[in-house]
């Protein structure tokens, strides 16, 4: 099949593009570096032109107010164009509990984006996946000063971008959902105990203080970011990744 990754030179959308390639499919990565802007809707037509599938994977450039807007505008685009070209199934990934953080616009972003997709035209799937491994370093830098790294012990299920990666692709080559696949990391972690195990695998000796009002995460409470009931469960650990 012949598959557009849109956001596909990106962390996920890189090794999406590999893995469908490993499997004997047309994977083909797209975004602003290749001529295609989901925002603007140029080079779309021609990206999903015989297209079978198509996965959009990109992400809004900002985690601020501008965000809403820009997944409105890129979903119309995409569901516009896809429909158009007679795609059969598109699929987009987004993020494990986000409608239970309200209060973090890219996270209402995100639902939004969803829920573009769901009254859309053309048959979806949703990958949901917990917080990437892969970012947990930025999360620390955002509340940490030279002597100390202040964290909520908000409950994270961490993934390693790999992992997600399997699973978009899986999804993929499947019948369309219509709903919704989550998709987590083997443990659960207080985010103050993860900065934890980070800063010891770095030799970074810093300390970590915890408090409950500090950075993004703070917004989240009880087990709102955890994966709950039929959710893939990964099997790469979080120590098992660091590691590498």
């Amino acid at each position: 099949m012949k598959i557009p990754v849109i956001g596909g030179t990106g962390r996920v959308g890189s090794q999406v593009v590999k893995v469908l390639t490993t499997r004997g499919q047309e994977a083909v990565p797209h975004s602003l570096s290749t001529g295609v802007d989901l925002r603007s809707g140029q080079g779309l037509r021609e990206a999903l032109t015989r297209s079978d599938v198509v996965i959009n994977l990109t992400t809004s450039p900002t985690f601020d107010e501008a965000a809403p807007p820009f997944f409105q505008e890129t979903m119309d685009n995409l569901l516009t164009a896809a429909h158009a070209a007679g795609v059969g199934h598109v699929v987009i990934l987004s993020i494990v509990g986000a409608d239970q953080v309200p209060d973090l616009v890219y996270y209402r972003a995100k639902v939004l984006q969803e829920d573009i997709l769901k009254a859309g035209p053309v048959p979806y799937s949703i990958v949901r996946a917990t917080q990437f491994f892969e970012f947990i370093d930025t999360v620390l830098s955002l509340t940490a000063d030279e002597n100390t790294v202040r964290l909520p012990a908000t409950l994270l299920q961490p993934i390693a971008a790999a992992d997600v990666a399997q699973t978009v692709a899986d999804v993929s080559l499947g019948t369309p959902l219509q709903g919704t696949r989550n998709v987590a990391g083997p443990e659960v972690f207080a985010l103050d105990e993860l900065g934890e195990i980070t800063l010891a695998a770095r030799g970074d000796h810093r300390r970590v203080v915890t408090d409950n009002t500090a950075g993004l995460f703070a917004a989240a409470s009880g087990d709102a970011l955890i994966a709950k009931g039929d959710a893939i469960i990964a099997k790469t650990t979080y120590r098992e990744w660091l590691a590498r």
